[in-house]
């Protein structure tokens, strides 16, 4: 698989880099004084500084109210289990805290939601059967 590519939009460079390098455990890539590239799980995700950040919406799935714009990495369990015990360890103010999503159905996962220091939503997740990811029944 290929790696993505995803901008997201900050209005602090310093607490971005300082929360997706200590907290996520992303490695900095290329930088200016106005974006930063970051490896989240080999994937280029790059933080762009603007002025005013926009109101994130919500969509209810299983029960949860989820952010309807965010993004975030399919991880294997054992590494969802690893950040999602960093999380609750660094006193992450969850979204949505980490649990078991679709239980028993063709989708069923583990997922999490949480802000980064600018109000980005992201989700980790854990597919209990990674051939289900795109799966309909």
């Amino acid at each position: 698989m290929r790696p993505f590519h995803l901008a997201f939009p900050v209005d602090n460079l310093e607490k971005t880099r300082e929360f997706y390098t200590n907290v996520l455990g992303c490695k900095v890539g290329r930088s200016s004084g106005k974006w930063v590239d970051f490896d989240m799980y080999g994937h280029q995700v790059v933080a762009h500084l603007v002025s005013k950040l926009a109101t994130v919406q919500t969509n209810t799935v299983d029960g949860d109210e989820v952010p309807s714009s965010h993004f975030g990495v399919i991880l294997e369990m054992a590494d969802w289990q690893i950040l999602s015990q960093r999380l609750k360890d660094s006193n992450m103010d969850f979204i949505i805290d980490p649990h078991i999503r679709f239980k028993g159905e063709a989708g069923e996962q583990a997922t999490m939601f949480f802000l980064d220091p600018c109000g980005n939503a992201l989700e980790f997740k854990s597919f209990r059967n990674d051939n289900k990811i795109f799966s309909k029944d």
